[in-house]
Order: structure tokens, then C-alpha cells, then sequence
């Protein structure tokens, strides 16, 4: 698959049938597991005819990158606002907490494909994510060095370096979360507390 902006990003239809295509294809990997599933059986789940699927997707890899680029730039877009409207470096770290937590709670399934079923495709990851991966890690880093210039934050850590601590803790957190009790979904509510405990903790860690 070449990342060459192909016929399947971006484009559109009445309804918005690559939408339904992606949500479908959300619930057949979390179910079945990226290798295991069939562009048929995301075809069926979405109510539309195999050949559709290539209309918008070159291949089963390029609905598993784009969904993970279209939630990711979704999230971007979102923090990009919010740490606007925030004034504080401690509002702006917890603005980061509750939007990458709060982007996956009530969809179970969406935090077990971008947790999970991403990883299995490592090449996949490395080629067509690790832009956005950049791009959400130097927004967070941003705060950090805006906090250090204030005097608010300690200087003696380096900002991309704590970037990759905080993205880290919070994908381990929806990790865990995404995977659950396989008879019971995990209570959503688990999802607020650990924002409000990690922003709590890791802010607490960078106070100067």
C-alpha cells in the first residue's frame, strides 16, 4: 500500500458510506482480530457489497490505517481547540489527559483497535502513523516547554522526553480498559477516575 494520498482517504459519499465502512470495520477487528478478518466480513457489517469497499480502500491495511487516522486527527483537531481555550498549564495538561481518555470511553471497541489490533501490523504503524504519533506528541510536549518558560514546571526534564511518558500512561490506561472483563464491559466511569489520577500524579511529578 503506498501512502500517496490514494483513492481511499478523504473521500466521501452521500450517506457517508466510508464512515459506516469504518465504524463496521471497528467492531469486526475488535471482535475477530485484524489478521483473522475478511474485507467481506467488514463488508456485510457495514450493509454493503465487497467491491464497495475498494471504492474507498485500496486494502484491508488501508482501513485499519485509516481508521486509526481519522479518530487520531479527530483528537488533534479537538486538543488543538480546547488548549486554546485554556489558560493554565495545569488546565491544559488535564485538557490532554480527558481528551485522549474521553475520545475512547463509551467505545470499547475503537480503544481495542487502536490499542490492540494496530500493534499487529507493526510496519503499518511505523510507515503511516508515526506522523500523527509527532504531531499529538509535540502538542503535548508544547504545553511542557510553555510551562518551563513560565516557571511553572520544573526545567530540569526534557518535554518530549515527558511527552512519551504521558502518551504512554494513557495508552496503558485505555489498553487495559479496551481489553477489560471479557463478561463485562468496564464501567466508563473507571476512565474518569484514571484521568483525574494520572493528571493529578504526573502534574504533581513536573511541578517546579
Amino acid at each position: 500500500m503506498q501512502d500517496d494520498g490514494s483513492k481511499a482517504r478523504g473521500k466521501k459519499a452521500p450517506g457517508d458510506k466510508r464512515e459506516r465502512i469504518l465504524r463496521a470495520a471497528i467492531r469486526v477487528f475488535a471482535e475477530n482480530g485484524f489478521y483473522s478478518t475478511r474485507v467481506s466480513e467488514i463488508a456485510k457489517a457495514a450493509g454493503v457489497a465487497d467491491g464497495t469497499i475498494y471504492l474507498y480502500f485500496e486494502n484491508k491495511d488501508d482501513v485499519l490505517v485509516s481508521i486509526f487516522e481519522d479518530r487520531i486527527t479527530r483528537l488533534l483537531d479537538v486538543l488543538r481547540r480546547a488548549l486554546d481555550e485554556e489558560e493554565t498549564i495545569e488546565g491544559k495538561v488535564r485538557r490532554i489527559v480527558e481528551l485522549q481518555l474521553g475520545l475512547l470511553e463509551g467505545q470499547r471497541d475503537l480503544a481495542e483497535v487502536i490499542t490492540v489490533n494496530l500493534r499487529q501490523s507493526s510496519q503499518l504503524l511505523k510507515q503511516y502513523a508515526a506522523p500523527l504519533f509527532r504531531q499529538y506528541l509535540e502538542l503535548i510536549a508544547g504545553v511542557i516547554a510553555e510551562g518551563q518558560k513560565k516557571g511553572v514546571l520544573r526545567k530540569d526534564v526534557s518535554p518530549r522526553v515527558m511527552a512519551r511518558a504521558l502518551w504512554g500512561a494513557l495508552d496503558g490506561i485505555a489498553l487495559t480498559w479496551a481489553l477489560g472483563t471479557p463478561d463485562r464491559a468496564p464501567d466508563p466511569a473507571s476512565l474518569r477516575k484514571a484521568a483525574t489520577q494520572l493528571a493529578l500524579v504526573f502534574l504533581d511529578g513536573l511541578r517546579a
